[in-house]
């Protein structure tokens, strides 16, 4: 017989001997400073994100364009 979700009891596979605040050198957040440095999430607009399969195709796109920007930077000199 079907059980519906709300019936359903939380399994915690986390015993109770585990003791995280007596492990040495484990700190919350530790590396979140680095990793935000390296995150750049860009939300695109709709009709913009239609033009692209995924994300890959994007960022060939962008590549592209700023290839080409430097080239033309390049022969022209300010």
């Amino acid at each position: 017989m079907a059980t519906s979700p709300d019936e359903l009891e939380p399994t915690d596979d986390l015993e109770p001997e585990y003791d995280f605040r007596s492990l040495r050198g484990v700190v919350r957040g530790k590396y979140a400073a680095r990793y935000q440095e390296r995150l750049r999430v860009v939300r695109l607009a709709a009709d913009v994100s239609e033009a692209f399969a995924d994300e890959d195709a994007v960022n060939a796109a962008l590549r592209e364009y700023l290839s080409g920007r430097q080239e033309r930077r390049a022969a022209n000199p300010a």
